[in-house]
C-alpha cells in the first residue's frame, strides 16, 4: 500500500482539487484526517462528488471541527483538544490519499504539527504550489522543512495560471518532479477531474 499525503505551501493553494486528481487516477482511497469547519460541505464530501470510479472508498474524519480555523484553535473552541494517539490509518490494502490541513506547519495542539503527522504515518508527499508572488520562498521553505525530517517527497503539483519561471526555479532548484500543471478553473466537476487525470505523471 502506497500513502500519499496531500500538503500545501499554505491555506487555499488547490490541495483539495489535486487531492480529487490523484484519487481518481490512481482509484486510491482517501481520508482527511481533520476537518475545520463547513462541515455541511466538507472536503471528503467534494472530492467523493468529483471521483467518477467505483472503487476509491472515503473514510471518515477523526475530528470534525466547528470554526474554520487552526485545528489547534478550532479544537479548544468545540472544547476538545487533537490527541496525536487518536489519528490512526484506515485500514485499507488500497492507495491511500491522506489530506492535510493548510501547510506544513499548522499546528494541531500545542506542541504537534501537520509536518509531524506526515512522519507518524510514515507517508510521501506529494507538495501542491500555487503560483503567486511568494511562492517560491513558500515552496522551498517547504521542501526543506519536509527534507529537515527526511521525509521523502514524490514531486510537485503547481496550481493556477503557470509562471514558467517559477516553476523552473523550483524544480531545478530541489531536483523534485512536476506531477502535474493545474490551470485556473471557473468551473470544476468530474469532466475536469477526468482531464487532468490523463495528465497525471504520478504512479
Amino acid at each position: 500500500m502506497k500513502r500519499y499525503f496531500i500538503t500545501g505551501i499554505g491555506t487555499d493553494v488547490g490541495k483539495t482539487f489535486a487531492a480529487a486528481i490523484l484519487v481518481e487516477a490512481l482509484q486510491a482511497d482517501y481520508w482527511k484526517p481533520i476537518q475545520a469547519g463547513n462541515l455541511g460541505n466538507t472536503d471528503t464530501m467534494k472530492i467523493r462528488s468529483l471521483v467518477s470510479n467505483a472503487q476509491s472508498q472515503f473514510y471518515p474524519e477523526t475530528y470534525r471541527l466547528s470554526k474554520p480555523m487552526s485545528p489547534h484553535a478550532a479544537a479548544v473552541a468545540d472544547g476538545i483538544q487533537i490527541d496525536r494517539a487518536n489519528l490512526i490509518l484506515p485500514d485499507t490494502s488500497n492507495t491511500l490519499i491522506i489530506e492535510g490541513a493548510g501547510g506544513l506547519m499548522v499546528p494541531l495542539n500545542n506542541r504537534f504539527l501537520v509536518i509531524d503527522l506526515i512522519e507518524q504515518f510514515k507517508a510521501e508527499v506529494i507538495l501542491v504550489s500555487r503560483n503567486y508572488l511568494g511562492s517560491i520562498n513558500h515552496t522551498l521553505l517547504s521542501v526543506a522543512a519536509l527534507n529537515n525530517k527526511n521525509i521523502p517527497i514524490r514531486g510537485i503539483i503547481f496550481n493556477g495560471n503557470s509562471t514558467s519561471s517559477t516553476e523552473e526555479y523550483i524544480l531545478n532548484y530541489t531536483g523534485l518532479k512536476c506531477l502535474l500543471r493545474i490551470d485556473e478553473e471557473n468551473n470544476i466537476n468530474k469532466a475536469t477531474i477526468l482531464k487532468y487525470k490523463a495528465q497525471l505523471a504520478c504512479e
